[in-house]
């Protein structure tokens, strides 16, 4: 017990100096996000816009409310937060990585470190796609229905709020996000053999139909965005397929040069007896 016990906290303590390492690097990059956190807004505000051109509204200006004193507040706190967490990602990661490694294989640890570096392309790439895509064809939805007023007909225009606004991007940008991990947790899971191509692409039905009940839970209640969403899920279930296929010959690969050189000594062993 005792000889465990100084492993244990050795373990422990350096578990704490990573935790710190990585908080410091959030506070830090929340503290940078927040001093900037208007003009991120504005950048947000930006795929609105367009919906506004495309429909030629001819509105002066985008215009946002909020109804609560303290609503920008929060909404910029939110902005500062979700940005630190972007912006510290890699040293989170860097540090995570640098605690488990020496706990892995050599060969574990270059099967690993790929996966830590494809994981944030794969979420801005998602991220990408909302901002160009996805958020621009959502507000060209809603504010097609805007209604201009007349004799018997009443004037209806979107008047968005900050608060709900900024929780729409960033609940597309992280459903997105999520979902653009797709490759990387089914390889994950094809190198430890726990999946494979064949089931793969035995369940693709079920899966076609999980990516459209995922995109109506996890977007607005529109027909664009949730196709837009369902479609590169389906995509990129097709990419992971690809991929536990190039993972599964590489195992091949590797067997069948075991084996050869298994032979290759019996061989030897034969000629010399």
């Amino acid at each position: 017990m005792e000889a465990s016990a100084a492993p244990l906290m050795s373990h422990l303590i350096e578990l704490r100096g990573r935790l710190m390492w990585s908080v410091g690097a959030f506070f830090i990059a929340f503290i940078l996000c927040y001093a900037v956190s208007a003009q991120i807004f504005n950048l947000l505000v930006i795929p609105f816009q367009w919906a506004v051109d495309w429909l030629e509204l001819g509105h002066d200006e985008v215009r946002f409310i909020y109804t609560a004193p303290q609503e920008f507040f929060f909404t910029r706190i939110k902005i500062a937060a979700f940005g630190g967490l972007v912006l510290a990602f890699p040293v989170i990661s860097g540090q995570l990585y640098a605690f488990i490694a020496p706990g892995l294989y050599r060969n574990e640890r270059q099967a690993f470190f790929p996966y830590l570096i494809a994981t944030p392309i794969l979420f801005l790439l998602g991220a990408a796609l909302v901002y160009f895509m996805v958020i621009p064809m959502a507000m060209w939805f809603f504010l097609s229905m805007e209604q201009t007023g007349g004799e018997g007909i009443a004037t209806i225009q979107h008047l968005p709020k900050v608060s709900e606004y900024l929780s729409l991007i960033m609940t597309l940008i992280f459903a997105f996000g999520l979902v653009f991990q797709l490759p990387v947790a089914i390889t994950l899971l094809a190198r430890a053999g726990i999946v494979s191509t064949e089931g793969l692409a035995d369940k693709r039905k079920y899966a076609i139909v999980f990516a459209f009940v995922a995109a109506a839970i996890l977007t607005p209640p529109d027909p664009l965005t949730q196709i837009g969403l369902a479609l590169p899920t389906i995509l990129l279930y097709e990419v992971s397929i690809l991929s536990a296929r190039y993972i599964e010959k590489q195992r091949k690969q590797r067997e069948q040069a075991a084996d050869d050189e298994g032979e290759t000594e019996d061989d030897d062993d034969t000629k010399s007896s």
